[in-house]
């Protein structure tokens, strides 16, 4: 009986020191310290990705609506076409580790598989729009969230709080209250033709595009932002180009070429080369699983333009949707990501020069040569010092034993070896300075 009341009795004072723990965080709660200019650059940054999605959404509604073209690959050839041009072209330029050579040298299979999968993952959610409907891409689309959480936690050492958690699943009723506004205004356009097919392609496509954007994040924080779009854009093509030939060899060509559909193919591809040349930037700013928060906006974009371009229907839930899905952003954001620290060399060589890579070979030198000259510089005064400690001692003694009348042989003078040490040092000191 006394051990029931002794656990009820430390039950109540934990439930108490929880509460008022609870109430210290809320009474120090600072507003400037979760809404600062960090986090509104990235939530800036973000919608303006949302913004170049909805870009290509509505140039490929044109082409799909008014031209009556179903090519993916074609578009997605142009954009890692212009990738491949121009960071490619300048990883051919690089010279030592980070030219392109010893990049296919030491992991060429790597970004193959990672081009295999950004394409696919492209591919499959377009090819899932001819088996199910808009409704069920909107809700499935999501899928990418907790995939990525999920390989976050495992290959990037990633851990979330409790805060993270409920930031993502006020995103998701965002997503629903958005579907829900989509529903009342009968908008559950697309094919019913095989939605199991549909549904499955694309949660295929959310698992692919997790995957891209992880090895994203990885490559960006630890490697070169340049090398991961010159790799994507090389293989890219390789692989849509092949594609391309297989699938869509007919469509392509009875392709009625005009100005129009020539304006449109362009739209499409600069929205994408913008897309995948800025992503990288606001994932080395925040991360991957931040990014696709931001992203969820897309659709929302998608529909206010759509009601001026395409005459939807509007409704009060979309506004609700924006709003939630901001608030769950910004709440994700609010609270550091707690990520395990890599290893510390390639942090510090990281933090070397812009991309994480110098091309410099002078400067990739003379780092280490003027760390061992400044270490031989502390050895010298070191030394200095323990000598002429040691010659005041001697002096001392020298000088005790002249008191008592024992005089000896006074010892060679250490002044020379304390001027050749300063003459070092400042040598020393200045060929770092050259």
């Amino acid at each position: 009986m006394a051990t029931k009341q002794s656990e009820d009795a430390f039950r109540d004072v934990s439930d108490e020191s929880r509460s008022s723990g609870l109430m210290l965080r809320i009474r120090r709660f600072k507003p400037e310290e979760v809404f600062t200019w960090q986090l509104a650059k990235t939530l800036a940054m973000g919608q303006g990705l949302a913004g170049l999605i909805c870009g290509t959404a509505i140039s490929s509604q044109y082409l799909a609506s008014n031209f009556h073209m179903n090519t993916p690959m074609l578009q997605s050839f142009f954009n890692y076409a212009l990738l491949c041009v121009t960071y490619t072209t300048m990883l051919l330029c690089r010279t030592g580790d980070g030219n392109i050579l010893q990049i296919l040298k030491k992991r060429w299979w790597k970004y193959l598989l990672l081009g295999l999968v950004d394409v696919e993952a492209n591919y499959t959610v377009v090819k899932a729009y001819q088996y199910t409907t808009l409704t069920s891409v909107q809700l499935l689309d999501c899928f990418v969230i907790p995939v990525l959480m999920i390989l976050s936690w495992w290959f990037l050492k990633t851990r979330y709080n409790t805060v993270h958690y409920i930031a993502v699943g006020i995103c998701l009723l965002g997503v629903g209250a958005m579907v829900g506004a989509d529903l009342l205004a009968g908008r559950d356009q697309g094919s019913t033709s095989n939605i199991l097919l549909g549904d499955g392609l694309v949660l295929l496509s959310a698992s692919l595009y997790a995957v891209s954007n992880v090895c994203q994040e990885y490559t960006v924080k630890n490697l070169s932002r340049v090398e991961f779009l010159g790799m994507v854009g090389l293989f890219g093509t390789i692989i849509s180009t092949v594609q391309m030939v297989i699938l869509e060899r007919n469509e392509v060509a009875n392709i009625q070429w005009s100005w129009q559909v020539g304006l449109l193919f362009s739209a499409y591809a600069l929205c994408m080369y913008a897309l995948y040349s800025c992503m990288p930037i606001v994932v080395k700013l925040s991360s991957a699983t931040a990014v696709n928060l931001s992203l969820l906006t897309t659709d929302l974009f998608s529909l206010f333009c759509g009601i001026f371009l395409f005459q939807y229907n509007f409704s009060g839930l979309y506004l609700v949707s924006l709003v939630g899905i901001l608030i769950g952003f910004i709440a994700f954001n609010a609270v550091p990501i707690p990520t395990a620290r890599t290893d510390t060399a390639a942090s510090s060589s990281s933090s070397i020069c812009e991309e994480g890579y110098s091309d410099d070979p002078n400067r990739q030198s003379t780092i280490p040569n003027d760390l061992r000259k400044w270490e031989a510089a502390v050895r010298i005064t070191a030394e200095e010092e323990e000598q002429q400690g040691r010659g005041e001692t001697e002096e001392g003694l020298e000088e005790e034993q002249r008191r008592r009348g024992n005089k000896r042989a006074s010892r060679p003078s250490r002044s020379l070896g304390r001027g050749s040490g300063d003459v070092a040092v400042v040598a020393i000191i200045h060929n770092t300075k050259m």
